[in-house]
């Protein structure tokens, strides 16, 4: 039975990253992987790039870029006639990215000395792990260290049973093969935002359906508030606290029953797609021998390093505790690589960046202002809006705005919440200064190119301690 140093099962951000990362330290590793696309071919690259992250972004550019054409190219004198969009041919594409970026995996894993296995991987004890292949026939290894980061799965909901049809999870959405008249979408969190921004840029009536009476509940209320006008001004219906409480397929459509506090409505839709939430995906990953501990949802307990209960073996990613997103599953396999090579890596899960990748883009780093409030530390925030950027409005890209929170007394930044243009890289550059436990003073002090959309996350840091230049200053401590 051969032995590695670090068997990887799962090869999503989470997976190849750590597998990648324990060969580069010199550590033999094999990384296991069962997916095999709609080809029939096996590949790496888990959800995230085979039906996740990747190809919903393939979508929303291409959406985008058409929403565009027929909507915002008459302000900046262009005129064109007979726009059309070809559904098949925005597949195709979306499709030739993701092979791109699965084969550029295998490329990865052979450069550094990655072995693959294909099939199903399940830890038993003593860290033997065993492989089952597409044709049912079983092998082993055994490894010293085992880091499983087998990802996550759509989560169901009994009143929607997904045929990936008519009713979809966020997988069928990707592939919808002609726009909706009409499209329903239970929950209106970033999965449900992004798959409807896509195929209402195209010419769907979107109906997004949220059992929460908040808007975005993780987000800071204000960007959620902010978000929530843009959206809707974009065409988005977003209903709130609409528990959705039965579906009814009938004629080539869904009929759905919400509840809406005492009232009962229904709504019909072409399709309907399900973006409730996502669970960790165990299911036959553990045998019961193993020893690993899990929680009513599936996930690994693991400690502040992803370390299990059990030594030698690990958990990453969408498996663990905290937001599922792909970085920080990638972050979570370079520390616990490291760590296992011996090196003091760790992470820093106060700073880890959430995006939405809608029209303005929605994305956050740190607290947010409840959260600030509640501790009760004392703070101030600066704020400031892409209206008055020269740069966001020479782009007719003014929605939106920059929110910086700073501890009044200290200065230091304790978190930058922005919806508006390029909302992602703009938080990263408050993530990479919070890193370095920088002042809002700091930031404000540091010199940014003319015109950029970046001068508003320069803006709102002055802005927390009254020297915005650009607008009124309404400095206040709270």
């Amino acid at each position: 039975m051969k032995n590695y140093d670090v068997v990887v099962i799962g090869s999503g951000p989470a997976g190849y990253v750590s597998a990648i990362r324990a060969a580069q330290l010199g550590l033999k590793t094999l990384c296991i992987e069962k997916w095999v696309n709609e080809d029939g071919k096996h590949v790496n690259g888990g959800t995230c790039l085979n039906v996740g992250c990747i190809p919903s972004k393939a979508l929303l550019d291409s959406s985008h870029k058409y929403w565009e054409t027929t909507n915002d190219l008459k302000i900046h004198g262009i005129s064109i006639k007979d726009v059309d969009i070809n559904v098949p041919k925005m597949h195709e594409r979306k499709n030739k990215v993701v092979s791109q970026l699965t084969s550029g995996v295998a490329g990865l894993f052979k450069t550094n000395g990655v072995e693959t296995a294909f099939g199903h991987g399940k830890l038993h004890s003593g860290k033997k792990v065993s492989i089952t292949d597409e044709n049912g026939e079983t092998s082993e290894v055994t490894a010293d260290n085992v880091i499983l980061a087998s990802g996550s799965k759509p989560i169901e909901i009994p009143v929607a049973k997904v045929d990936n049809e008519l009713i979809l999870d966020s997988t069928g959405a990707l592939n919808i093969a002609s726009v909706p008249g009409r499209l329903g979408i239970i929950g209106a969190g970033v999965i449900g935002l992004e798959l409807g921004s896509v195929w209402s840029r195209l010419g769907s009536q979107v109906v997004l359906l949220e059992a929460l009476d908040d808007f975005l509940a993780i987000m800071d209320k204000q960007i959620a508030k902010e978000s929530k006008k843009i959206f809707v001004k974009q065409g988005l219906d977003i209903r709130l606290g609409a528990r959705v409480i039965g579906t009814e397929v009938a004629d080539d459509q869904v009929v759905v029953t919400y509840r809406n506090g005492e009232d009962i409505q229904k709504e019909t839709f072409d399709k309907l797609i399900v973006c409730v939430g996502r669970r960790p995906h165990t299911e036959n990953l553990l045998a019961p021998e193993s020893g690993v501990e899990v929680d009513e949802r599936g996930s690994v307990f693991v400690n502040e390093y992803c370390a299990t209960n059990v030594p030698g073996v690990y958990a990453v990613g969408d498996l663990v505790r905290g937001p599922m997103l792909a970085h920080k599953g990638s972050e979570e396999g370079v520390m616990v690589a490291e760590r296992i090579a011996g090196h003091k890596a760790q992470l820093n899960y106060d700073i880890v960046p959430n995006v939405i990748y809608t029209h303005p883009e929605v994305a956050s780093v740190g607290k947010t202002e409840e959260q600030v409030k509640a501790s009760g530390d004392p703070y101030n925030v600066g704020t400031f809006p892409f209206l008055a950027s020269g740069r966001a409005l020479a782009a007719n890209d003014s929605d939106g705005l920059v929110k910086i929170i700073a501890h009044a007394e200290t200065d230091r930044i304790l978190g930058c919440h922005i919806v508006g243009p390029s909302a992602a890289d703009l938080t990263q550059q408050v993530a990479i200064a919070m890193e370095f436990g920088s002042s809002a003073e700091d930031l404000g002090m540091t010199v940014f190119g003319h015109p950029t959309l970046s001068e508003a996350v320069h803006e709102a840091a002055l802005s927390v301690n009254g020297a915005a230049i650009h607008m009124p200053n309404r400095k206040k401590q709270k």
